[in-house]
């Protein structure tokens, strides 16, 4: 048996623990980790034009710039909760951020698009791991009754970076080189590993398993053909040879994964916790509304610049709306709204009321008022905000600690795939009825018909959450009760006896080593 070592930390912490609970220090850490991955997905997007014309190739090769670091990132995403209970989660934390950084170096000192491709690649190795591992880390650290307002800063940055990408990387691409887009990633890269390095505690389960091997190449294989079917079957047309097999490879492989993982005594991805009525809930809902969400998004920059005629700079500025109204109704659901009121009605309302609002761009033409537009980007943000707040909270709410780290993994992974299938959806609606392929139909129309039908997506969201009940979230609404009086000789609790004893820290100090 593995043996579980604890080291007692000191009674009285460095100053800056004293002034700022530990707790933030773990969410700060993770927000800036998130940021710089979340941002950099979106930001290559934009320059894959310029990419194609530095090496000499098409749009459609240059675009495995983007597809092999999403491949990267979803074979390691499976695995990163084993990862992090084997090795210690602030360890794979560093180690994932790191290697983020310096793969982002490599990328911008490519000299063919072989290289680039390769340190993609490499790039979401780190990706992949640095997101699931962070938000284990996270939901641990804090109790309960105050996830709510830690997914705040969580969805800020979801829907932050999106929206400062496009912006950023046309201006980096315009006015420096699209070498910039990746090395942008260092100095904010290296400030989060030495704050990382500094302020974090490491905690590893203290019964190690064995790695299966059988579940992570079939776990991998799902994802990736999952991923290279739907990414670029808009592309290479749904009736590509490539993108058929692997569509139909897909869910095979993913029957097959799931098969093998319920039949082992130490599998990689713990499907049982599906058992779980809210994690089950949780997922399903989210899959369709991220789905919604995220198609909508990927629609509208080629709305704004395609008929609306609008340039890259413009297009993101009239995009920012719909991330302010997501940011201030996000801070106020995760500070009084989900305490009063629950996952459900957040979820149910604002779902309907974001389709609604992706519905109203029906009265969107080529000469509406960029103003008119921005309005209705600014209401669906502030109708989303507490959708997402809740589903981040709610969804962990009957996870046990030691099952955090399968959990998040579980979620970071349907996040993934759930992206993929509302921007494929909408991609492929969009290039079936644009008008070189479908004759007399008006550009418009066609981008109208897709917004109805990835709107759909968050209505369908909205019936699924109305199954969520209000008793399985109840530990993530009651206000935490009144911090203990310590005393100078008091230490802080292990992360294995947070989630009965951490309501009532104070957080100054940081849990003790776990290792």
């Amino acid at each position: 048996m593995a043996q579980h070592t604890i080291t007692n930390r000191p009674s009285s912490p460095p100053g800056h623990r004293r002034r700022l609970p530990y707790r933030y220090w773990v969410a700060v850490v993770y927000v800036l980790g998130l940021f710089v991955e979340i941002m950099d997905t979106t930001i290559v997007n934009v320059a894959v034009p310029a990419l194609a014309a530095e090496f000499g190739t098409t749009p459609i090769h240059t675009h495995w710039a983007v597809l092999g670091y999403l491949l990267s990132l979803a074979l390691f995403i499976p695995a990163s909760g084993w990862i992090g209970d084997r090795f210690g989660t602030k360890r794979v934390f560093l180690v994932a951020l790191a290697l983020f950084t310096v793969a982002s170096a490599l990328c911008g000192l490519a000299q063919t698009l072989d290289q680039l491709i390769a340190f993609r690649i490499l790039q979401g190795v780190g990706g992949g791991m640095l997101t699931p591992v962070g938000g284990a880390m996270l939901y641990r650290a804090f109790p309960q009754s105050q996830r709510a307002k830690a997914a705040t800063a969580v969805f800020g940055v979801a829907v932050l970076a999106p929206a400062i990408g496009p912006v950023l990387g046309g201006l980096l691409v315009d006015t420096a080189s699209w070498r910039w887009i990746f090395y942008i990633n260092i100095p904010l890269g290296i400030l989060t590993v030495a704050l990382a390095a500094t302020v974090l505690v490491e905690h590893r389960e203290p019964h190690a398993r064995r790695f299966d091997i059988a579940g992570f190449v079939l776990g991998g294989a799902a994802l990736t053909t999952t991923l290279y079917g739907l990414s670029l079957g808009p592309t290479l047309g749904w009736t590509s040879p490539t993108i058929v097999a692997a569509l139909i490879c897909a869910p095979l492989v993913a029957v097959a994964f799931v098969m093998v993982e319920r039949t082992r005594s130490e599998p990689l991805v713990h499907v049982a916790l599906f058992r779980d009525p809210m994690f089950r809930i949780g997922n399903i809902a989210g899959g369709f509304l991220i789905g919604g969400y995220l198609g909508l998004i990927f629609l509208l920059p080629l709305f704004l610049q395609g008929p609306q005629g609008q340039s890259a700079l413009h297009s993101g500025l009239i995009l920012l709306p719909q991330s302010v109204g997501a940011l201030v109704s996000s801070q106020i659901a995760g500070r009084w709204w989900y305490r009063h009121y629950g996952p459900r009605p957040l979820m149910v309302y604002g779902a309907l009321l974001a389709a609604a609002s992706g519905v109203a761009f029906l009265a969107v033409g080529a000469d509406t008022d960029p103003l008119v537009t921005a309005a209705l980007l600014g209401l669906r943000g502030l109708a989303i905000g507490p959708v997402f707040i809740a589903l981040q909270t709610a969804t962990y709410a009957t996870i046990s600690p030691a099952a955090t780290g399968q959990a998040v993994a579980i979620y970071n992974t349907q996040r993934q795939v759930s992206a993929a299938v509302g921007i494929a959806l909408g991609a492929a609606w969009l290039t079936a009825r644009t008008p070189d392929k479908a004759e007399g139909v008006d550009p418009v129309s066609a981008f109208h018909e897709s917004f109805v039908l990835v709107s759909i997506l968050l209505l369908v969201g909205a019936l699924i959450s109305a199954r969520i009940k209000t008793a399985d979230a109840r530990a993530t609404m009651d206000p935490p009760p009144e911090p203990p009086t310590r005393t100078a000789g008091d230490v802080a609790d292990p992360p294995a006896r947070l989630s009965a004893r951490e309501a009532g820290d104070d957080g100054a100090h940081p849990p003790r080593s776990s290792t």
